[in-house]
């Protein structure tokens, strides 16, 4: 077995691991870090809208020896506009620009003939007007929220609604990190970043199922024992699907570095920056939210439960009188109470099961 294999089935068993639930003020102030930046950034910058959103005209030239640069100067200098130029596999031009109407368009195009030295019957335009671009918009929230309402729906039925609050949360902040990067990097938004976005929640999502059917199981039984506190349990379950949820946030984002890297980096395809950026930044930030902001705060919102606060109370003054009588931990001859005491007895993280003396007297 393999050395993370090995970690993962130990980490599975409690013998060890690490305090995520804990810890999670600190994971708290690092996400609101995070988040205020994203927010500012999209405050200060705004988003990049492409033509389909806001309008404009796509000019696809033939093969021509002019550069990018000379073919940007050029539509900019004509339609009084940004323009968004692209070398494409033919050696044609790829020229975008936001904002213009069919009567400018037809100018454009002849300048862009006269300067580019290329026919204007073999220059394509593809216009779209900005009331398409409206009802682009519309459908994307659109699709958003209902999406939201059925996760959340979803969610508290299968489990409850403590962890649909928590998995909302949690998707709510993978957006807005996903929207304040594209702000600060200045990606244009097109409708591949809104099928990413849709991409990366449906991933976010399933992460975050994957520790709390381990939190569901985990809580069977909880109350009925004296030794382990809801959020040790939820550390326990956290800790025990560790590595599955980082073998499988890495095995996805390689994939999509290499289309956001090589392919839109290297090898220039802008057009592949547009999903795989959105698909890059929301597998990171919803592999990161499912393990430190999803759990833990499942567990501060469980822990006010009147049920876990009476079981707080009596799992902290068992280990009191444990350590009055100068015992560093369970007494060696307390046997589990029942069978949901004995299952959960191994739940504690950095803790390992031991028979105990009278277990061992009976074995003799």
């Amino acid at each position: 077995m393999s050395r993370l294999g090995h970690l993962g089935a130990r980490l599975y068993r409690g013998e060890v691991g690490y305090d995520f639930v804990g810890k999670r003020k600190i994971w708290y102030g690092i996400s609101i870090l995070i988040t205020i930046t994203a927010i500012v950034g999209l405050a200060v910058r705004g988003l990049t809208m492409g033509i389909e959103f806001e309008g404009g005209a796509v000019f696809t030239t033939p093969k021509t020896s002019a550069s990018v640069a000379h073919a940007e100067e050029v539509a900019q200098k004509a339609s009084g506009h940004d323009a968004i130029v692209q070398k494409l596999g033919n050696k044609g031009l790829r020229i975008q620009i936001s904002g213009i109407d069919t009567n400018k368009s037809d100018a454009i195009k002849t300048e862009l003939s006269k300067e580019l030295k290329v026919p204007a019957e073999d220059i394509n335009a593809d216009l779209v007007g900005p009331s398409w671009g409206d009802q682009i918009a519309n459908k994307a929230w659109t699709g958003l929220i209902v999406f939201m309402i059925l996760v959340v729906i979803y969610l508290a039925i299968a489990f409850e609604w403590r962890m649909a609050l928590a998995a909302l949360v949690a998707l709510i902040h993978d957006i807005t990190i996903t929207v304040g990067v594209y702000a600060l990097v200045g990606f244009e938004v097109t409708p591949g970043t809104v099928i990413g976005l849709l991409t990366i929640l449906g991933y976010s999502l399933y992460d975050t199922v994957v520790v709390f059917d381990g939190l569901k199981e985990g809580q069977r039984g909880l109350t009925k024992q004296t030794r382990f506190t809801y959020s040790e349990m939820a550390n326990k379950s956290l800790n025990g699907t560790l590595v599955r949820s980082i073998n499988t946030t890495v095995v996805a984002l390689l994939p999509v570095a290499g289309l956001l890297f090589i392919g839109g980096g290297v090898l220039g395809a802008g057009m592949l920056n547009d999903i795989s950026l959105s698909l890059f930044v929301g597998l990171a930030a919803g592999a990161y939210s499912s393990i430190f902001i999803a759990t833990p705060l499942v567990a501060d919102l469980k822990e006010r439960d009147p049920q876990m606060k009476a079981l707080k109370k009596r799992v902290l003054a068992k280990r009191a009188a444990a350590a009055a009588k100068g015992e560093t931990g369970e007494p060696q001859d307390a046997e589990p109470q029942d069978e949901a005491e004995a299952e959960t007895a191994g739940a504690v993280v950095g803790q390992r099961r031991q028979p105990s003396r009278n277990n061992r007297g009976k074995r003799r």
